[in-house]
């Protein structure tokens, strides 16, 4: 995987969440994938990041969603996360989307990048702290 396009070493603190394969259900009228099924699995994989550190979340904000390069139907499509912060009820996490492209395994490209806030919440639904902090690695 080219270090440019491809996620970054285990270093960065980037862990695998998910990986889809596109189907033709998922495109525009261009033939590409539309954004708003991207979004959707940045915000699945983002709230998986959380789990090691909440019980329960609800997404308050996606920040800085850049689209990089588009997706085809059949492209592999994984999503990174690490945790950027976490407060007192809120954490952060950054969501690195790459694309295998189909027929062309070799070939992995950055396609996405986002930011996610959520928010830790009780069975009522209003903000809890965070107790399940970061460990040193």
């Amino acid at each position: 995987m080219d270090s440019d396009t491809g996620p970054q070493t285990s270093s960065s603190g980037l862990q695998p969440a998910i990986r889809v394969s596109m189907l033709p259900r998922d495109t525009n009228g261009q033939g590409t994938i539309f954004g708003g099924v991207l979004l959707a699995y940045i915000d699945q994989a983002g709230a998986i990041a959380t789990r090691p550190h909440c019980d329960r979340v609800v997404t308050v904000k996606m920040n800085e969603v850049v689209f990089h390069a588009p997706v085809y139907v059949g492209d592999v499509v994984s999503f990174y996360t690490t945790v950027t912060r976490i407060g007192r009820t809120s954490i952060t996490i950054q969501v690195l989307v790459t694309a295998e492209r189909w027929r062309k395994t070799d070939e992995t490209v950055k396609v996405t990048e986002a930011q996610l806030v959520y928010v830790n919440v009780d069975e009522k639904r209003q903000p809890s702290p965070i107790t399940r902090l970061l460990t040193p690695s």
